[in-house]
């Protein structure tokens, strides 16, 4: 749950910091998959710092995927939501709403629900056919996006984000279907589909950053990455509470997805002033200094 948590830490000052390099960058085509835009981001030093993070992250998150159920490490996954809002409010100034640090309160309290009540991981491996229907998910998943690009703005957030979280889920699934003994086995799809959703999910994530309402788009990435994976844990995987707990984990997932949900909002520009152009958001205003 330690590692659980530091990946949450990095994953969620790493957003921080990406937000405001994309937002930073030169606009695209306008399309739902952009793969020139993160050679832009790139040249900004907060998205390379961000990345820096996003790879710590992933190695603490492979270390709790290996210890603890999807639904678990997907709900702590999903509190660096938490962490951006505390991140962005004492780096970036931002101010935080009673409402907001309450959400990051649940959030917390979520956690603390799933943390006393997580059984070990399961040692199932699923039916032969779900490395395949992984395999087969993370290749759609970047296809979704280009197609996202035809959408209306508040539409295409939706399935930016939505998409990046499939892929976020994916990348969880995969590390369990992977035998640590041979994780480079080139005849394991899993294998295939963790490189794929992984990218994808990284692609859309940035476009939408940049090109959508952060609140929609984040809503999407945190329904992506938590309710599907633990579903498919628990299904097939094998994972399950501490005796007589499963209430309480039930009530811990709830709660901490809906406080993060409800974080979601977070990090939304403000309306432009009048007459102020572009300058009225927070991460707009941090994106220029």
């Amino acid at each position: 749950m330690i590692c659980a948590l530091g990946s949450a830490v990095c994953y969620g000052t790493a957003s921080v910091l990406q937000a405001v390099a994309t937002r930073a960058a030169e606009p695209g085509t306008g399309s739902g998959v952009d793969p020139a835009l993160l050679l832009r981001a790139l040249r900004q030093w907060r998205y390379a710092a961000g990345l820096g993070l996003d790879a710590l992250g992933f190695v603490l998150q492979i270390v709790a995927l290996r210890s603890l159920p999807i639904y678990a490490v997907g709900a702590a996954l999903a509190a660096s939501l938490a962490v951006t809002a505390v991140v962005a409010a004492r780096v970036l100034r931002v101010r935080l709403s009673s409402a907001e640090w309450a959400a990051v309160a649940v959030v917390c309290g979520g956690l603390a629900m799933l943390g006393l009540s997580s059984g070990p991981e399961g040692g199932g491996t699923g039916p032969a056919a779900l490395p395949w229907s992984l395999l087969a998910v993370a290749v759609a998943i970047p296809l979704t996006g280009a197609a996202a690009g035809r959408l209306p703005d508040r539409a295409r957030a939706l399935a930016l984000g939505l998409g990046s979280g499939l892929g976020f889920g994916v990348v969880e699934v995969a590390v369990r279907l992977i035998d640590p003994a041979a994780p480079l086995d080139p005849a394991n799809p899993a294998l295939y589909a963790l490189l794929l959703g992984g990218a994808a999910a990284f692609l859309l994530l940035t476009s939408a950053l940049q090109r959508g309402s952060v609140t929609t788009a984040t809503a999407g990435l945190v329904l992506g990455e938590t309710i599907g994976p633990a579903l498919v844990g628990i299904a097939w995987l094998g994972d399950r509470t501490r005796g007589g707990l499963e209430w309480l984990a039930i009530t811990g997932f709830a709660v901490a997805v809906a406080g993060a949900l409800t974080l979601a909002r977070f990090g939304e520009p403000p309306p432009p002033a009048e007459g102020g152009g572009e300058d009225g958001g927070a991460w707009r205003m941090d994106a220029r200094e």
